[in-house]
């Protein structure tokens, strides 16, 4: 190749990259506080250990979900994605983004919007309306980490209706088979039996704790065996020293006490 060529390979700008249509990435912004990092991750990790068995559900947070092919050119009306949101009966592969016309036009089962003084209103109202009629999500819940706002809606007939609370709080999600309720100032998973969905870090916790039991039954076992064997030791040297005293009798007669 000519010095001419490859100057001006050197000068010339390189081509565009060229994304795949199904490496969209997602434009999402930073979650507003450590507390809303915190319950995200806590939404997604504690279902995940729940459903481990499950290879049917993509579950994620804070990524976009486009659903209209004008938005990847930035048009206005691009809505953001939810903080985190569930789809089913899907491949839970790793993505970018949810693209929903690569989705087989599959929009989230569940949404959970996590409130702050600026996104508020955008949730209770326009995303609210998003949900409903464009992505017709049949459950949406909102919670606020800080102020502990917390609101659950079902899809019926067309149209969002609140999620009445049971006797302690809890929301149920048909969608989960799961209550959703707040436990010490965070939006937690609860089974119909009324047993909180551990964080992986919970299970490890009770995991260690069942250990050290079992370790301590296993001592305890140990000691009382030990000390069966002392006192069946002590009893056989006492026999034995029967036996031998009635031997002597039997040669000798009785010990005398002079």
């Amino acid at each position: 190749m000519s010095l001419a060529k490859d100057f001006q390979l050197l000068t010339n700008p390189p081509p565009p990259a060229i994304i795949p249509p199904n490496e969209l990435w997602s434009d999402e912004p930073q979650l507003e506080t450590h507390l809303h990092m915190e319950q995200l991750i806590i939404l997604l990790t504690c279902l995940q250990c729940w459903w481990w068995e499950r290879d049917d559900f993509f579950a994620c947070g804070n990524i976009s979900i486009y659903y209209e092919k004008g938005q990847i050119n930035g048009q206005s009306d691009r809505a953001r994605g939810p903080d985190f949101f569930v789809v089913l009966n899907t491949d839970p592969r790793a993505r970018y983004s949810w693209v929903v016309w690569q989705e087989d036009n599959r929009y989230p089962n569940l949404i959970v919007e996590l409130l702050s003084e600026e996104t508020a209103n955008t949730d209770r109202t326009t995303k609210k309306t998003l949900y409903q009629d464009k992505f017709t999500t049949p459950e949406y819940f909102w919670f606020h980490p800080e102020t502990l706002e917390f609101e659950g809606f079902r899809l019926v007939e067309g149209k969002y209706q609140p999620i009445a609370l049971n006797q302690r709080g809890w929301r149920w999600s048909e969608e989960l088979g799961l209550y959703l309720g707040v436990y010490k100032r965070q939006l937690r998973y609860f089974t119909e039996q009324g047993e909180i969905v551990r964080t992986p870090i919970e299970q490890l916790t009770v995991e260690s704790e069942q250990r050290k039991l079992i370790q301590q039954r296993e001592l305890a076992q140990q000691q009382a065996e030990l000390e069966r064997r002392e006192r069946e030791s002590v009893q056989q040297q006492l026999a034995d020293v029967k036996a031998l005293l009635a031997r002597y009798r039997e040669q000798f007669g009785e010990l005398s006490d002079e």
